[in-house]
């Protein structure tokens, strides 16, 4: 099984497990956040946050009324962020939710976008790559819409493509893809891909199914040699590929801990693959952290309590290689099964682990369906994440038709993102770049029509070329945000109409700086308004694009307003 990448402009190229080489066809020249305490804030700016969480009147007259002069320093070049090592403080309190922090103490929020160019997809359309390779500028154009994570989709299949052989050529790959994003102050979050299983279990041609059910597509995830089927009916009933029988058989062989073709349980090869990619990793303070498995296909009772005990297992065989090898832990990312993504609720079972652990549930709400997403959605997952020990949110995937963005959309794209800032969750959007030889693509095809893509680029899938940007998605989603804060974000908002971010806050010992991102054009694009608890707020170009704004903390309640011109 091979992987297979597109160029810009349709070109065709391969990379093969084993060799860990590419070779082309040609060359590629709102409210506030929950808190415990609420911060005494200064009438200034409780009428800010105020008019930043409004949604109408004049902008300009917003502006003029909501800031005052202060004092900036000079920009100092578009050198990136420093990428601290990152941990978790969960709080199970009533009404409380943990929170992502780093080595400064800072509450961090981790907000960009899924990057697939690493995987290995089914190839369900002869001629046509399944991805697109990670362009020269991604990066930089990444860390310009604002963001300062990725969700770096890699596969299974490519790191252990036979059992107990680890391919360091594609992990190579991985870390320079991380090294691409860190220069330009991108953390990187190392997903375990998969759907519906692996790419192996594609119905073979000829298939008769069953009325109601048609011949199963192939995705990705685990190699051949770990898909223990058993040579069960390759149909997917309405076409859900969850509960094509092979699927489900290949998931009962590992929540079983059924044996490989070399004795080994299939669930403990999956967990020394972990341990080796965490190794590896092991000591890069610019990897956020580790997604154990994309929406695991857990079905019933009895397997989503032995995801459960997956999960536990798998935690505590990480941290030990961590040890051993003299590491901070990195964070580990859980998730719930993969229905979650379609219905919205269903955690699994409370399971022991320590404090460096992030629930990582879907929120698609009202994306598959093109109705609304919901303040309810982020309660819910806010809920179920303080039963599982108060952790900390990260929505790694969320997303909608690209069409509903902009003025002749219907708000989702912003919604989601309004949401996202009230609950004080992290997300990563899908997706960056999407081919349309993605698995997704084939069903379409195959019913005579032109499928359409998700993702910042717009792709003409008759000849699998892109043909420009979303531009009224990418302005939906480049908007100010506070990135890092000293101590704990209490309340936070961004009016897109006034070009106005507030932030309020408080902090234990003051000391640790602040960092926001606006979008501007240059640094004297920025007017600093109202500074409580804040030492001379300093502007300077971020790379790619856009403006950071630091100012160390001097209080130990404090508060910003900045306006991006």
């Amino acid at each position: 099984m091979a992987r297979t990448w597109a160029t810009a402009a349709g070109q065709r190229g391969r990379f093969t497990a084993g060799t860990g080489r590419w070779y082309a066809a040609a060359v590629l020249t709102s409210r506030p956040t929950r808190s415990r305490r609420r911060p005494l804030l200064g009438v200034g700016m409780v009428l800010v946050l105020a008019a930043a969480c409004s949604s109408g009147g004049d902008a300009d007259t917003r502006r003029t009324s909501s800031t005052t002069s202060s004092s900036t320093t000079a920009p100092t070049g578009a050198a990136p962020p420093e990428l601290l090592r990152l941990s978790a403080e969960p709080d199970a309190s009533p009404g409380g939710s943990g929170r992502i922090v780093d080595s400064e103490g800072r509450e961090v929020r981790l907000r960009g976008v899924n990057v697939n160019a690493l995987v290995e997809y089914w190839e369900g359309r002869p001629g046509v790559p399944t991805v697109f390779p990670l362009g020269d500028d991604d990066p930089e154009r990444i860390a310009g819409t604002g963001w300062n994570v990725v969700r770096l989709l890699v596969s299974w299949s490519l790191i252990e493509p036979e059992p107990g052989r680890y391919d360091e050529e594609y992990l190579d790959e991985v870390e320079a893809v991380i090294d691409r994003f860190a220069d330009v102050g991108v953390y990187s979050i190392i997903d375990l891909h998969q759907d519906a299983w692996g790419p192996s279990l594609a119905a073979p041609d000829g298939t008769t199914c069953p009325e109601g059910s048609r011949p199963a597509l192939g995705w990705d995830g685990a190699p051949e040699w770990a898909t223990l089927d058993g040579g069960a009916e390759r149909c997917a009933p309405n076409g859900i590929r969850e509960l094509s029988p092979a699927v489900m058989a290949a998931w009962s062989a590992f929540f079983g801990q059924a044996s490989g073709p070399d004795g080994v349980n299939i669930q403990n090869r999956y967990i020394g693959m972990l341990i080796h990619v965490a190794e590896r990793f092991a000591e890069r303070d610019e990897v956020a952290g580790i997604d154990l498995m994309n929406e695991p296909g857990a079905l019933g009772d009895e397997q989503v309590a032995a995801l459960s005990a997956f999960y536990q297992g798998a935690m505590a065989a990480i941290r030990e290689a961590e040890g051993t090898a003299g590491a901070e832990p990195h964070l580990l990312l859980f998730e719930p099964p993969a229905l979650w993504s379609a219905t919205g609720s269903g955690p699994p079972p409370p399971f022991t682990h320590d404090d460096d652990v992030v629930y990582a549930p879907h929120i698609y709400t009202g994306g598959f369906t093109n109705t609304p997403i919901t303040e309810e959605a982020f309660t819910t997952a806010l809920d179920e994440a303080r039963e599982l020990g108060g952790v900390p949110v990260l929505s790694g995937e969320w997303g909608a038709d690209p069409a509903r963005a902009g003025p002749d959309g219907d708000g989702y794209f912003v919604d989601h993102q309004i949401f996202q800032d009230q609950s004080g969750i992290s997300a990563t959007l899908w997706t960056w770049r999407e081919s349309c030889g993605d698995p997704h693509k084939v069903d379409p095809v195959r019913q005579g029509e032109v499928p359409t893509v998700w993702g910042l680029f717009e792709v003409d899938c008759r000849t699998n070329e892109v043909s420009g940007t979303r531009d009224p998605l990418a302005r939906d989603l480049r908007r100010g945000w506070i990135r890092a804060a000293p101590g704990r974000i209490t309340g936070t908002a961004w009016n897109p109409d006034a070009s106005l971010l507030t932030v309020v806050g408080e902090v234990e010992q003051p000391g640790p700086s602040l960092e926001a991102w606006l979008p501007c054009d240059e640094a004297d694009d920025i007017d600093i308004g109202l500074v409580e608890g804040l030492d001379n707020p300093a502007v300077r170009p971020a790379p790619g694009g856009g403006c950071l704004v630091t100012a160390p903390s001097t209080e130990a309640e404090w508060s910003l307003s900045v306006t991006a011109a």
